[in-house]
């Protein structure tokens, strides 16, 4: 399927400074569409200038939520190409999304193809290590129509910008907050796809975390509330007497991209590493104890990503010395020096473009 280009040329005013990069507030200049109708498929994609979508305010998405999105990073490597980080990866979860939200699948080279056709037109946005090119890919219902059905025409599209890491630096440790009172997914859900409504229904419970001085929100499973499931913006890692552990992907998790590769680097590097399930006070004990010595989400954002503390009601547990780990510490400097490259990729998991 052959790509329009009715790109724009703009290079950025002045050269990107990798520490100014905030995640998500700039913009490349370009985009890509394509739409999708029943009976005729996809159709018409082309590269455009990034700006507003000409939706009506019947479109089913404005009122029952049929949408989906993935996040993934460009790389600019030593020789000054770039490289897109598991982008296959990405493309298969948006489909596996799209099964479970009544929406069509889009063939997977489709994706990867306007990946690398958006990137290469708006290389001048990729900004240099330690920053990244965000990209996000996302599909939205277009029908206009109200009652509760699937929507009969769709729209996907992907944006990029310059980002720097999600919560700053990446060394430094973040505070969470153990949710009680709000849950995330329950089984039979949405959790494992990556949907605006799960966000959505996270905000009240990240509202008061912050009120309340955390970063972030550790859910918990919906059925007992005990076990630990994921952190909003990322999924979650314990280290429990040498041994990394993470909840397994039930259906209710995400299964984060990022989560999947440290699993592989953990075998590489000789770690322990095991998926199961995990009980809050299991945790609270093992920091009471010294038994489990870190903790740290993981995710594209994210990247590897520090808990200095854990909040759970009026009582703190300190995450070792409240500092990175050296797991955490390890995974990320082996995972980020594969994606910038500077270590040799062995899996082909980098894509150049």
């Amino acid at each position: 399927m052959d790509i329009l280009d009715r790109s724009v040329a703009r290079s950025p005013q002045a050269p990107l400074d990798p520490t100014k990069l905030p995640f998500g507030r700039t913009f490349a200049p370009n985009m890509f569409m394509v739409d999708w109708d029943e009976g005729k498929g996809w159709h018409d994609p082309q590269i455009v200038p990034h700006g507003p979508l000409n939706l009506g305010p019947a479109a089913m998405v404005l009122h029952y939520g049929q949408e989906i999105f993935e996040g993934l990073k460009a790389f600019t490597q030593p020789d000054g190409s770039v490289h897109l980080f598991r982008p296959d990866r990405n493309a298969a979860r948006l489909n596996t999304s799209a099964g479970r939200m009544c929406m069509p699948e889009i063939p997977v080279e489709l994706q990867l193809e306007a990946m690398r056709k958006l990137i290469r037109i708006d290389k001048g946005w990729v900004p240099p290590p330690p920053a990244t090119l965000y990209v996000r890919p996302a599909m939205i219902a277009t029908q206009e129509a109200l009652g509760v059905h699937s929507s009969n025409r769709f729209l996907y599209f992907i944006i990029t910008g310059p980002t720097g890491p999600y919560f700053g630096a990446t060394t430094t440790a973040v505070r969470i907050m153990v949710a009680r009172d709000w849950v995330r997914a329950a089984p039979g859900g949405t959790g494992a796809s990556k949907t605006g409504g799960n966000y959505a229904a996270s905000l009240v419970a990240s509202a008061v975390a912050k009120e309340k001085g955390c970063d972030q929100v550790m859910w918990l499973d919906a059925v007992e509330r005990r076990h630990v499931e994921e952190v909003g913006a990322m999924n979650l890692i314990f280290v429990f007497d040498g041994v990394v552990t993470t909840p397994p992907t039930s259906g209710t998790i995400l299964a984060g991209i990022t989560r999947e590769s440290l699993g592989v680097l953990c075998k590489e590097l000789k770690l322990p590493f095991v998926e199961r399930s995990i009980h809050v006070e299991e945790v609270f004990q093992g920091l009471a104890k010294g038994d489990c010595t870190e903790i740290f989400g993981c995710g594209t954002a994210a990247v590897v990503s520090p808990v200095g503390e854990l909040l759970d009601g009026e009582k703190v547990y300190r995450v070792g010395d409240g500092n990175e780990g050296p797991v955490a510490k390890k995974l990320r400097e082996t995972l980020t020096a594969i994606q910038f490259g500077t270590a040799k990729d062995t899996h082909g998991w980098m894509m150049k473009l």
